[in-house]
């Protein structure tokens, strides 16, 4: 069995934190895109069938789009866990200097 040293597990942590971070903030700027067509520049006030097929297109791409709530919650504990694995890395070094200092 291999134990991992202090250094590659806070390293690691630091980067799945890393990799959280950048999804939650794509999911977030997903949410947030805005699009002309929903502001009706671009479109007719013509009231014919494709007006309900794009109705019908926004509620399903809105199904798509990532719940915001849960990608800021996302972002925040990827937040923490890079400062948990920032002070994991800051641990190893402070005992290796020590372990270190016992040798010399």
């Amino acid at each position: 069995m291999e134990i991992q040293s202090a250094f590659t597990s806070g390293v690691q942590g630091f980067q799945k934190a890393q990799g959280d971070a950048t999804q939650a903030s794509a999911d977030i700027a997903a949410n947030l895109a805005v699009s002309p067509e929903d502001f009706g520049i671009g479109q007719e006030n013509n009231t014919d069938s494709s007006d309900n097929a794009n109705t019908t297109e926004k509620k399903a791409s809105s199904a798509e789009t990532p719940d915001l709530n849960k990608a800021s919650v996302d972002l925040k504990v990827a937040e923490f866990q890079a400062k948990a694995s920032a002070n994991v890395i800051q641990t190893a070094d402070e005992t290796l200097g020590t372990l270190l200092d016992v040798r010399a």
